[in-house]
């Protein structure tokens, strides 16, 4: 994708909280619908400017997970923080500073791009929108779909929309859904590399789910493997290869999916080699 323009495109806007505290705090989160357990006493957190990979098979509790994180759904028990601040007392205060992009969500078809960013970015009361949406056109190389009606655009085409869209306020959290879903292996690359720059120019902190395992190998500095709504692994790619005893996270997804093993907390910190409590 484009190499220019250098990516304060968006503004040296400072860091208010101290770069030591983590940015998304989970303390023991829970959440049932209707008898089934879809989060299951999940507790991680993320520092700032780390990209974390929330990964599972179908089922397995992200999408729940993120949605507790957006203040979308109420968890039956247990809390987040964000940026020190308690989600569901603070959530407007904390959404102003956070972002998300889904490859399976839907802007206004009737609308052109260009006024579809423009609506978001005033919502987000984005200073000079203009200049601000040509440079996210250009640098996901979509500058000619600014006159383009949304509801005719290709999936490849809607999810570089919605990345622009996710980055107009410039978000201190990002949460991507699936955010290469639709796109050809080139686009997909250069999608990943950029969003590897913003993160190392701008110090963003982002969540990440996919399923495709080389954009977690690429860009994640960190994962978490969920099962049965309950977290069966937390490291680096190479600490849950050696976890699991597999060469490849791809190898590792298709375990446990195939399995359906869920460990118990015990048998996990055996795994990555902790003493048992």
């Amino acid at each position: 994708m484009s190499c220019a323009p250098p990516i304060e495109l968006l503004s040296s806007r400072p860091m208010p909280d101290s770069l030591n505290a983590p940015v998304v705090e989970v303390d023991d989160l829970t959440k049932v619908f209707d008898g089934t357990t879809a989060v299951n006493h999940l507790s991680f957190g993320v520092p700032r400017g780390q990209i974390l990979g929330l990964l599972g098979a179908n089922g397995a509790g992200k999408t729940t997970a993120i949605q507790i994180l957006l203040g979308l759904v109420k968890p039956t028990s247990g809390a987040v923080r964000i940026f020190g601040k308690d989600m569901e007392r603070h959530r407007i205060e904390i959404l102003q500073r956070c972002n998300f992009s889904s490859a399976y969500t839907s802007l206004p078809g009737n609308l052109r791009v260009h006024e579809n960013l423009t609506v978001f970015a005033q919502l987000y009361r984005v200073a000079d929108a203009a200049r601000k949406i040509n440079v996210l056109l250009e640098m996901f190389e979509i500058p000619h779909l600014k006159k383009a009606l949304t509801g005719q655009l290709s999936s490849g085409e809607s999810t570089r929309v919605h990345l622009c869209k996710a980055l107009l306020n410039e978000p201190e959290l990002l949460l991507l859904d699936e955010p290469t879903a639709s796109l050809d292996p080139d686009i997909a690359d250069k999608v990943r590399k950029l969003l590897k720059r913003i993160q190392r120019e701008r110090n963003i902190t982002m969540i990440y789910t996919s399923h495709n395992m080389r954009d977690v190998e690429e860009i994640c500095d960190r994962i978490i493997f969920l099962q049965k709504g309950r977290k069966i692994a937390d490291g680096t790619g190479k600490q849950v290869l050696a976890q699991f005893q597999q060469k490849t996270l791809e190898d590792v997804f298709i375990h446990v999916s195939r399995s359906g093993e869920l460990l118990s907390e015990e048998e996990v910190k055996e795994r990555q080699g902790a003493p048992k409590t």
